[in-house]
């Protein structure tokens, strides 16, 4: 006599779901890109990535840990994109700003990101206590005016500034515009206003460059 097979038998679990890291930093991104580094929590984090506080904490350590990885994705996927539009042999001192300007003002109000500047947006309103998180951001804003020093250096060097030109100081003022048009943006620019705002910034561009020349 045989028996059938209990139809009851257990199906299989299937393998563990997999914890996919960059699509868990995307998802980050776009919280610390909206809301900030302080109003964004860990539950939130825990929410939109879809991932465990535990598995978190295993691969980032912390809030600040996570925010560090996504900090560094941004200026992969974006900042470094945008800067790469300087350094281009083929392309005069006022095009390189130009498609720089321009590569910047479509990342601050694209459709498919928070508008603004990642970078800009979450360090406002930083607490006391993330003094640590302040550091890091202060260090990339540093990092981004010495790469428009570096240029500006190479454009002198190539002759196209003046050789007593004040690179560092007009380096510093267009960062301040950068930081402009982000805010802008967050309040509704669109990118054809800051493209205005960045062509003005050319046309004067002569007047900029003998500003930053010694009297």
């Amino acid at each position: 006599m045989t028996t059938d097979a209990p139809n009851c038998a257990k199906k299989s679990r299937g393998r563990p779901k997999v914890f996919d890291r960059e699509a868990a930093l995307d998802k980050a991104m776009t919280l610390f890109w909206r809301h900030g580094y302080e109003a964004t929590s860990l539950a939130d984090l825990v929410e939109a990535t879809g991932a465990k506080a535990p598995t978190l904490y295993a691969e980032f350590t912390n809030k600040e840990g996570l925010f560090r990885a996504v900090l560094d994705r941004y200026i992969t996927q974006f900042a470094a994109k945008q800067e790469a539009q300087l350094f281009c042999d083929d392309k005069t001192l006022e095009q390189a700003l130009s498609d720089y300007f321009s590569a910047v003002a479509a990342c601050f109000t694209s459709a498919d990101t928070p508008a603004g500047c990642f970078i800009i947006t979450t360090s406002s309103a930083l607490a006391a206590s993330s003094e640590q998180v302040a550091c890091t951001i202060k260090a990339r804003h540093a990092m981004q005016e010495q790469t428009l020093v570096r240029f500006l250096d190479d454009r002198r060097e190539k002759g196209e500034l003046p050789a007593d030109c004040d690179t560092t100081g007009l380096a510093r003022y267009l960062c301040c515009l950068l930081q402009g048009m982000s805010v802008s943006a967050r309040e509704g620019a669109c990118f054809a206003a800051l493209s205005g705002v960045a062509d003005t910034t050319l046309r004067i561009l002569p007047e900029l460059i003998t500003a930053y020349r010694p009297r």
